[in-house]
């Protein structure tokens, strides 16, 4: 079976793709900050097949060459590494320069490396809409829509900037050096944690059952964790994938969720009134058309919300009352 790296390997996302892609099985190169961290490796090295086919790699986004060993032999290299979070003092710092140095970083080390096949790359839905485009409900976000830098400077919404940039620097790239590349632009990601720490997409669900008075004003896009990851194999597997793929099951108003929880979880303490007083933010929706003529078959908003809580419960982020 083929070789392939996974960047950022000990994340929310690539750790499942880590684990399907053992379960297929590929050898797999995986590159982590810090090889002696438990926290980063130990439940990668749990896997089914990791003591025959994983391989831990240190490699440092912002360190130009680093992530040469890890690449080399590789028939296919997913880049999923990438910080999110929404509070930073130091944008560049924090987001920004891991975002695009990291992706081009990745690449120049593709570009230096003829087995490779197939870049993956794991972009965000936030890189199409934040655009000054209105988005109302019967609109459809698709693969043509881009996220326009200014104005995501304009709203200081850095991660949206940190993706966008990104994603256009690496198309430029690759088709300047002739790479073939695959992005993958999911919504806010749920399902269950792999990992023992808590990220972004996942704490959001944690603040809206573990007491929170309020819910935001704002509509969002979610998708099951285990469909993102199938969703960059099969981007990889598959000959003529090419370009990017929106991967969003549904999009909600906060309202929306808390009420899907509350039918699911009659005795939560969940928020009952929204942060502002304002009128709800609009939903739209997302095209699922190329997801789906990739074979993506999407986990129900509902379930991934399920799966989500019961994950949160099992690692002892939450404790029902």
């Amino acid at each position: 079976m083929k070789t392939v790296c996974v960047t950022g390997a000990s994340g929310y996302i690539a750790s499942w793709l880590v684990k399907f892609l053992l379960l297929r099985g590929y050898t797999v190169k995986a590159s982590v900050r810090d090889t002696n961290d438990p926290k980063k490796t130990q439940h990668l090295l749990e896997l089914d097949g990791a003591k025959e086919r994983l391989h831990l790699v240190k490699a440092d986004l912002l360190e130009e060459g680093s992530f040469d060993a890890v690449i080399d032999g590789c028939d296919g290299v997913f880049h999923t590494a990438s910080p999110f979070f929404n509070a930073t003092n130091d944008p560049q710092a924090d987001l920004i320069d891991p975002a695009l140095k990291g992706t081009m970083n990745v690449l120049r080390s593709c570009a230096k490396t003829p087995s490779v096949k197939r870049v993956v790359l794991t972009s965000s839905i936030v890189a199409t809409f934040a655009n000054g485009k209105p988005r109302t409900p019967e609109v459809v976000v698709d693969e043509t829509w881009w996220s326009d830098p200014e104005f995501c400077r304009q709203i200081q919404q850095w991660y949206m900037l940190s993706k966008t940039l990104a994603e256009d620097a690496a198309w430029k790239f690759v088709r300047e050096k002739g790479i073939d590349m695959v992005a993958i632009n999911p919504a806010m990601v749920i399902g269950p944690l792999l990992q023992p720490t808590l990220n972004t997409s996942s704490a959001t669900i944690l603040n809206l059952i573990n007491g929170a008075e309020t819910y935001p004003n704002f509509t969002v896009g979610w998708v099951n964790v285990k469909d993102v990851a199938n969703a960059h194999i099969l981007a990889f597997e598959n000959p003529s994938a090419n370009g990017r793929y929106c991967v969003v099951e549904s999009v909600t108003h906060y309202s929306e969720t808390v009420k899907i929880l509350h039918e699911l979880y009659p005795t939560l303490q969940l928020p009952e009134k929204c942060a502002d007083d304002k009128p709800f933010m609009s939903t739209y929706q997302v095209s699922k058309e190329r997801a789906k003529s990739l074979g993506v078959e999407f986990t129900p908003f509902k379930e991934s919300l399920k799966e989500t809580v019961e994950s949160l419960t099992e690692k002892n982020f939450f404790k029902a009352t």
